[in-house]
């Protein structure tokens, strides 16, 4: 049974993964057996923290610098990808930016739009085809609570994290027969930077927890089994899904 989730032999990128969210996700594929690529605006190509945590998982480590907002930087790296063997990409890099949706600057809706939707295909893109080619591939998308609902103060974020649900599903359709199963993962109140300001809120603070099953804010740990099951083989036949990872928000 261990074999299903065994990721021993193949090559993961990872965006986002200095920190947060995309280092446990990085960190729990290296522990599973995959070498990583992790990529980020500010990543160093060594010395990093979450190259520590792969290598001693004794996994190999590389990191490089691409800036998501900068969709020629975007493609470059795609290109570079496209030609090393990537077994498992996880669309993990985002940004959020919160006003008003009246007041709410545009500029900061292009960028959000930018980083967490325009920036995720492209690369997808660029990535998937090589594994098309091939018959396999695993991809997963970083989703999100609001994929599923509006949210406050944040449309640009709302509108592409809803949009990132709807791409995983129609890449699913057209990918899936020829090996390379693509499937997003919902994480849900996380303490995380992204959230800082909301649990520095006391009112808001309160709300949200009090909704949670769990009774808790969730940790970057928590997305741990469910990025490994989506990228091992355990999860060959699931294909054009958003999995929640919350607490049980969504039931409630």
């Amino acid at each position: 049974m261990s074999g299903l989730f065994s990721l021993r032999g193949t090559t993961a990128v990872v965006t986002g993964a200095r920190r947060g969210i995309g280092f446990a996700m990085a960190a729990a594929l290296a522990e599973a057996g995959a070498d990583i690529i992790g990529v980020s605006t500010s990543q160093p190509r060594s010395g990093s923290a979450v190259e520590d945590a792969v290598t001693g998982a004794g996994r190999t480590f590389e990191g490089i610098a691409c800036d998501f907002a900068d969709p020629d930087a975007v493609d470059a790296l795609g290109a570079e990808l496209a030609t090393r063997g990537v077994d498992i990409l996880v669309n993990n890099a985002g940004t959020i930016e919160r006003a008003p949706a009246a007041e709410h600057p545009l500029e900061l809706w292009d960028r959000v739009v930018q980083v967490n939707l325009s920036s995720q295909f492209r690369l997808t893109q660029a990535v998937a085809r090589p594994m098309l080619e091939r018959g396999r591939g695993k991809i997963i998308f970083t989703a999100s609570l609001l994929s599923f609902q509006g949210g406050i103060n944040v449309p640009g974020y709302t509108a592409a994290k809803s949009g990132i649900a709807g791409l995983t599903r129609a890449l699913a359709n057209e990918w899936a027969a020829h090996g390379v199963n693509v499937n997003a993962i919902a994480p849900g109140y996380i303490s995380t930077d992204n959230t800082e300001a909301l649990r520095a809120d006391a009112a808001r603070s309160t709300a949200i927890l009090d909704r949670i099953p769990a009774g808790r804010w969730g940790e970057a740990s928590d997305l741990a089994g469910a990025t490994v099951f989506l990228a091992s083989p355990a999860s060959d036949y699931v294909s054009g899904i958003v999995l929640p990872v919350d607490g049980g928000w969504l039931g409630r």
